[in-house]
């Protein structure tokens, strides 16, 4: 006796009334549904374990509803969300992306918050996400500052990894960096965030680097708790420029060595030489009185036949 059950799709018309903004299980009659398009309605709130019961889910469309934070439990289900691997949260009004929402969807391949009101994101939120390839992230206000430098290192471990795609982040602030991708910004221009780190961890003792003491800024390897303290990440252009120099230091160490070898082998050379020549000289002049004692001797014997 066998159960087969078929993956459906559902989906939500744009019909909801504007007082209608929020939804709950009951809405979802479909236990085993594969596809869930909730986009284009009023949505502004998705409250915990409204997909309890979709643990065969592959694909959540959220796409333009008025969302402006979503609850860190709302993937929390018994049985585990690990099938989805569609999520579009594109063209709402979040700002942020809570610890612990996506701990829950690791299988995740396509995540699109494209068209928010992101500033900046925390590095941690994403980590979970082992199996991402595509994550769309355009068209939000970044502020290119040091609360988006983690979260810049790891995009940039993502597209190390490879297979990933990831489109332009685009810095609205500061104004220097306005319309510039912040993967082409060099990792130098983010040094300050260490003297400020240095400058509110002296200030604030060992409370600003423990718990959520950190501070607004601080990355998240500065707030663990005590006296524990996570080495830093270092970016891939950090790594690469480490590697480049200590290969161009080992090649020019060996070519200053061959220089020092090259010039002590002419400095022998040039003093052989130079004593060969001392000696060729001393026997020249005994050369020449050799030569005139046997001009004397034929001079002689031609005169004694005369």
């Amino acid at each position: 006796f066998y159960l087969h059950f078929h993956c459906k799709h559902i989906y939500l018309p744009p019909t909801l009334s504007a007082e209608q903004t929020t939804l709950s299980p009951t809405h979802f009659p479909c236990y085993f549904s594969c596809v869930l398009d909730l986009s284009n309605n009023y949505l502004d709130n998705l409250p915990a374990g409204l997909f309890r019961d979709m643990s065969n889910l592959t694909r959540l469309t959220l796409h333009n509803n008025s969302l402006t934070g979503m609850d860190r439990d709302l993937f929390q289900v018994p049985t585990g969300l690990g099938s989805l691997q569609n999520l579009d949260l594109s063209l709402n009004g979040l700002s942020t992306v809570p610890l612990g929402l996506l701990d829950e969807v690791q299988g995740l391949r396509w995540l699109s918050l494209a068209g928010n009101r992101l500033h900046g994101l925390e590095r941690a939120a994403f980590e979970p996400l082992a199996n991402l390839q595509h994550l769309e992230l355009g068209q939000n206000p970044w502020e290119c500052d040091c609360n988006l430098r983690d979260f810049k290192h790891w995009m940039e471990w993502l597209l190390y990894r490879g297979g990933c795609l990831v489109d332009a982040v685009e810095c609205t602030l500061p104004k220097d960096l306005r319309g510039r991708d912040i993967r082409g910004v060099p990792v130098e221009m983010f040094n300050y965030c260490l003297q400020l780190e240095d400058e509110n961890g002296a200030g604030g003792g060992g409370a600003s680097r423990s718990g959520t003491g950190g501070g607004p800024g601080s990355p998240p390897w500065e707030e663990a708790p005590g006296d524990c303290v996570r080495a830093r990440y270092r970016p891939v252009s950090v790594r690469r420029a480490i590697g480049t120099v200590v290969i161009a230091g080992v090649v020019c160490g060996i070519v200053c060595i061959m220089m020092v070898a090259a010039a002590a082998y002419g400095c022998i050379y040039a003093s052989l030489m130079a004593k060969y020549q001392r000696e060729l000289k001393k026997r020249q002049p005994l050369m020449g009185d050799g030569e005139a004692d046997g001009e004397e001797r034929e001079e002689k014997q031609i005169s004694s036949v005369a």
